[in-house]
């Protein structure tokens, strides 16, 4: 009995929200809730498999924070959704036809006195009285008294804005200011179709569902636009406009550079400390290791703005160094090809003592009877490593390194904080930097220079987690074939 009388209290009260959501305007949070609601009552009230009870919050999880934003995002990048085409149709006409102006010629001055009493003084002169309840206006009589100050207009502004004053010819007078009242004028007019008429003119600006503006027959819009679907045009963009297609081209090729030699450096070098580590007949190789660690263990946030002061071009260390033994000071943060090398040292600083300590790890199951018998027949060093310890961990060491990679594919922060994409390519249409890659560009373009264009953004998110998922899916084929699997 009590389970029924619980199952039916969430019910109502699922039934509740999506109806709030959905006279809220929110159709698809509507859905989303009875789909989601509606699956939890059911698994929890009544599915008789227990282990639906502990997958559903996961599953939930999922499809909300991952799975939800994922298509939210690549439905975007098939419209024009931008700074300029934030609203819908409907929004966006309802937003114009709430645009008004007053008639400068018959503004009413006013003054506010005791008792919420209001006396208007019309472009003639005469002088008439109402109160903040709203009504017909009367001729004013007597001295209302004296005036209030500013402070108490301002203190009733919340009263006054709603406030109507009939005028005897029947038109209203709004809230003009904090001292007048005048006849509001709407600056459009609604026309056949969802078009926007201008009352002075008569002009005609219809809804152009391509362009996502309402528009007259010359061409010109009204702002704000409306989202419109535009299809496959902001891939198009990418890949078919000149103006982008360079800058895009270039960064894309520089993401997979950037992103490829960072994990060949760091790999070099952390395997190499590993292997140098592993020497039994090294002394204080444990404070060694902990100093090699160091970098890995301090936030990378605090690393890249150390960093950001050390190659300062004026009062950096590092140019202080170079000044001081060969009487140069390069220009790490203006030209692009220093500033691309300063990324890849100060990113393969941050990654060495992560795969350090996989190598570590890994050469740890390398049996050491193999190094023993490479002894014995007087093998050197480098042959120990090319033969034995390579081959031996570089095959469970790939997923991890392809893990690496797309890591470094999104490493927006690093950019972010030590370049900000720049210096910047001349003469585009869209900010792209040297030094961005396909996130810090998705970026600029999505919220910071490019007018806050979210569809194209969208556009290439979407491109950016297909190869990420390429990236994973050629990871877990790699793991399988480890673990036997086909």
């Amino acid at each position: 009995m009590t389970g029924r009388l619980v199952t039916g209290i969430a019910t109502l009260a699922l039934l509740w929200l999506v109806y709030s959501s959905y006279l809220a305007g929110q159709g698809f949070a509507a859905l989303g809730l009875l789909v989601l609601g509606g699956a939890a009552i059911t698994v929890y009230a009544t599915a008789r498999s227990l282990a639906w009870k502990y997958l559903f919050p996961g599953v939930a999880a999922m499809l909300v924070f991952v799975a939800f934003p994922l298509l939210y995002t690549v439905q975007i990048g098939f419209t024009n959704y931008s700074a300029s085409h934030l609203l819908g149709e409907a929004a966006a006409r309802a937003y114009l036809l709430d645009q008004h102006s007053f008639d400068e010629n018959r503004l009413y001055a006013f003054t506010l006195h005791a008792g919420g009493r209001l006396q208007l003084t019309a472009p003639d002169g005469t002088r008439l009285a109402a109160t903040l309840d709203g009504g017909a206006l009367t001729p004013a009589t007597g001295d209302p008294g004296p005036a209030l100050p500013l402070r108490d207009v301002i203190a009733q502004r919340s009263r006054l804005l709603p406030l109507q004053l009939a005028l005897p010819d029947g038109s209203m007078l709004t809230y003009a200011g904090l001292r007048e009242f005048g006849l509001r004028q709407p600056l459009w007019q609604p026309g056949a179709d969802g078009a926007l008429v201008e009352p002075g003119t008569g002009t005609v600006y219809a809804p152009n569902r391509e362009t996502g503006f309402f528009q007259n027959a010359q061409g010109d819009a009204l702002q704000p636009g409306f989202q419109v679907s535009i299809g496959f045009a902001n891939y198009q963009r990418m890949l078919l406009d000149s103006d982008m297609r360079g800058p895009f081209v270039s960064i894309f090729g520089w993401t997979v550079v950037f992103s490829a030699l960072t994990v060949l450096f760091s790999t070099a070098i952390g395997m190499t400390l590993a292997v140098v580590l592993e020497w039994p007949a090294l002394k204080g190789r444990a404070a060694y290791r902990t100093l090699l660690f160091l970098p890995y263990a301090v936030p990378g946030f605090i690393s890249i703005l150390v960093f950001k002061g050390l190659f300062n071009q004026n009062f950096g260390e590092i140019n202080a160094i170079l000044d001081a033994l060969f009487g140069i000071r390069p220009a790490w943060f203006a030209d692009p090809t220093l500033a691309r090398t300063m990324l890849l040292i100060v990113n393969t600083w941050l990654g060495y003592p992560y795969i350090m300590i996989l190598c570590t790890g890994l050469l740890k199951s390398v049996p050491s009877d193999l190094y023993e018998a490479s002894a014995l027949a007087g093998a050197s060093p480098w042959v120990n490593f090319s033969r034995i310890t390579a081959p031996l961990i570089i095959r469970p060491l790939t997923p991890l390194l392809i893990s690496a990679f797309a890591f470094n594919f999104n490493n927006f922060v690093l950019i972010s904080l030590l370049t900000d994409g720049r210096p910047d390519y001349l003469n585009t249409k869209l900010p792209a930097g040297t030094t961005d890659i396909l996130v810090s560009y998705t970026y600029r373009i999505a919220f910071t220079d490019a007018g806050a264009n979210f569809g194209l953004a969208a556009a290439i998110s979407t491109l950016i987690f297909a190869l990420v998922a390429v990236m994973a899916l050629v990871q877990l084929r790699l793991m399988r074939t480890r673990s036997g699997g086909v």
